[in-house]
């Protein structure tokens, strides 16, 4: 019993228990500007190599090469599509410029999100219970994986099918097929990032879980409700395309049963605890 209660102190040093109010607001003020200067490194390497970013990444899914349109045309050639031909304007004579400090502040927070979170978890990490540490060992990895997948995700999935698809779609013959960089740049960024955050929902269902708001229970009970949420957020971040609201919404319903999972587990080991 003694042991149990041991491992249920918050793991901190006699140093941290005498922090003030703002003592604390320091550390963090610290945290925050070591991950601004990582972001600020990341987007200062992107800005110097711009032209090859925009040719090669953000434009990437504009030209008929980009692997997404490879792999379903090396299926069959029945699923096999191609990008619209589309002509991106500069239409105002800085947009060019403020594009590119936009684009790389945001692969900046992209490169720098391992560390960014790092800075966040080693803030609020010494509050937490010994016990808690140890379950959440892995933290700044698992979170870094899930946001690239979705980013990854939302780049090679969603914007390829939403391109096309916004792309393509006809009002008459009297409006050329043009698109302005900002709005190519802006689609980009949607399609990719609230991915990216999508996919960290498990990291988010264990915390809620571990201080009792959130149960599998509930999860389970509500799963229908889920289903229509997920399906108006796909069409939110997603154009009014079938093909494309199913491929963000498949995801992120099997996201929620993997939560599901995750709860259950959670709520297991604390009943586990309870009982010793």
């Amino acid at each position: 019993m003694s042991k149990s209660k041991k491992d249920n102190k918050p793991a901190k040093t006699e140093e941290e228990k005498e922090m003030s109010f703002l003592d604390h607001l320091e550390e963090l003020r610290w945290h925050i500007i070591r991950a601004v200067i990582a972001i600020a490194l990341f987007a200062i390497v992107v800005f110097v190599m711009r032209v090859w970013v925009f040719d090669n990444i953000i434009l990437g899914p504009m030209g008929a090469d980009f692997p997404t349109y490879r792999f379903f045309c090396g299926i069959s050639e029945a699923m096999c599509f191609t990008p619209p031909d589309l002509l991106v304007k500069s239409v105002t004579l800085d947009e060019k410029f403020l594009i590119a400090l936009k684009v790389s502040m945001w692969l900046g927070f992209v490169g720098a999100f391992p560390f960014v979170f790092y800075q966040f978890w080693s803030f609020i990490k010494p509050g937490l219970y010994e016990k808690e540490q140890k379950v959440a060992r892995g933290m700044v990895f698992i979170c870094s994986l899930l946001f690239s997948a979705g980013v990854v995700f939302g780049y090679y999935a969603i914007s390829p099918f939403a391109i096309k698809f916004l792309g393509s779609f006809d009002i008459g013959v009297y409006v050329e097929p043009e698109v302005s960089l900002k709005s190519i740049v802006g689609y980009m960024v949607m399609f990719t990032i609230p991915a990216g955050i999508t996919f960290e929902l498990p990291i988010v269902v264990y915390f809620l879980s571990k201080i009792g708001l959130v149960t599998p229970e509930f999860l389970r009970k509500y799963r229908k409700h889920a289903f229509v949420l997920i399906l108006i957020f796909a069409a939110i971040i997603t154009p009014p395309d079938v093909v494309t609201q199913f491929l963000i919404g498949v995801p992120v319903f099997i996201l929620y049963e993997i939560s599901i999972y995750i709860s259950g587990r959670v709520e297991k080991k604390e009943k586990s605890l309870a009982k010793t």
